[in-house]
């Protein structure tokens, strides 16, 4: 089993990697090599019983892609992207990695030819809806992004679901709910303050909270999401059907919800760290976000999330506090 990660330094591209070392197999086939790439310099796991190597470089660069795929990976994960604030702000940057990135990546796997086959994980996002939404999001609901990343995504799935149609490749494509508790420090998605203010509060630092607290949105946590990942890369094709992309399964809640979760876990003091500074930008992005989902596809293809925020909540204290709140 040959691996190639994209996006292998970002936030789930990390844990996706420390997993893959730690277990050393894949669907219950041994991992012989495992290839990082990102734009910056993914760091190597600790541990690994098999060679890794990593890169750094733009791999939307005309002819990156076909470097990449050089020693014919069994699996490749697509998670490189431009995060939806920065896509929305960066018009051209956005497409260049998001789209043209995604179709050279594409491209490169149909001109190896010669049978090769390989499973390709694709990570879209739940911004390939836009309103008016029914009260739960269902698998028939049409894709009508209302951001420049959401129509990025919808037509990665597209391109993803026409090169599997045509045996180019095994591709499976899931949209992601937003990640929270997001380790680390911030970035530049619109949708990081989910985040941010359970994050910092717990580490005993103040957060801002762009929005009111009715705003409602849909979550998993980074461990679901690494799970969402190894799932879709081990999962029978024959099972999906010809329909390849999936809404993951998640938690819908409002902003205040996690605030009242926050106070269960942590108590007043900890809740007490988040200051209100209303965001005109932001709260005009989360306007036109998608709230809650039935994903009814997903929970029976065997993807699974978390039930509650609390439940969220102490997996961020499991996996990044060792156990301990600020």
């Amino acid at each position: 089993m040959n691996i190639l990660i994209l996006g292998a330094a970002g936030m789930v591209g990390r844990k996706l990697v420390e997993r893959l070392a730690r277990e050393g197999q894949l669907g219950g086939r041994a991992i012989a090599a495992m290839r990082l790439h990102d734009v910056v310099m993914p760091m190597a796991p600790a541990g690994a019983a098999f060679p890794v190597h990593g890169e750094e470089s733009d791999f939307a660069l005309p002819g990156m892609a076909e470097r990449l795929i050089a020693d014919r990976p069994d699996v490749i994960f697509h998670l490189a992207a431009i995060v939806s604030g920065e896509a929305e702000l960066d018009f051209e940057k956005g497409y260049r990695i998001n789209l043209d990135g995604t179709r050279m990546l594409f491209e490169a796997i149909r001109r190896v030819g010669d049978g090769y086959r390989p499973r390709v994980v694709f990570t879209s996002s739940i911004a390939a809806f836009g309103g008016p939404y029914p009260d739960a999001i269902g698998d028939e609901f049409l894709n009508a992004p209302l951001t420049s990343y959401g129509t990025q995504k919808v037509i990665g799935e597209l391109l993803l679901a026409d090169f599997t149609r045509r045996g180019i490749f095994d591709g499976i494509g899931i949209r992601l709910p937003t990640i929270c508790v997001r380790p680390g420090a911030p970035n530049k998605a619109a949708s990081g303050f989910f985040s941010n203010i359970c994050r910092e509060p717990l580490a005993g630092k103040e957060a801002v909270l762009p929005v009111s607290e009715d705003v409602r949105h849909w979550h998993a946590s980074p461990r679901s999401a690494v799970g969402f990942l190894i799932h879709a890369a081990t999962i029978d094709g024959a099972m999906v059907g010809p329909r390849r992309n999936l809404t993951m399964p998640g938690l819908s809640c409002t902003v205040g919800e996690q605030i009242a979760a926050l106070r269960r876990i942590g108590g007043e003091k900890v809740v007490a760290r988040i200051r209100r500074e209303p965001d005109p930008f932001i709260q005009g992005l989360v306007a036109g976000w998608p709230r809650n989902f039935d994903p009814r596809r997903a929970l029976s293809l065997g993807f699974r999330a978390e039930a509650s925020f609390d439940e969220i909540l102490r997996v961020h204290i499991e996996d990044e506090l060792g156990g301990v709140i600020a």
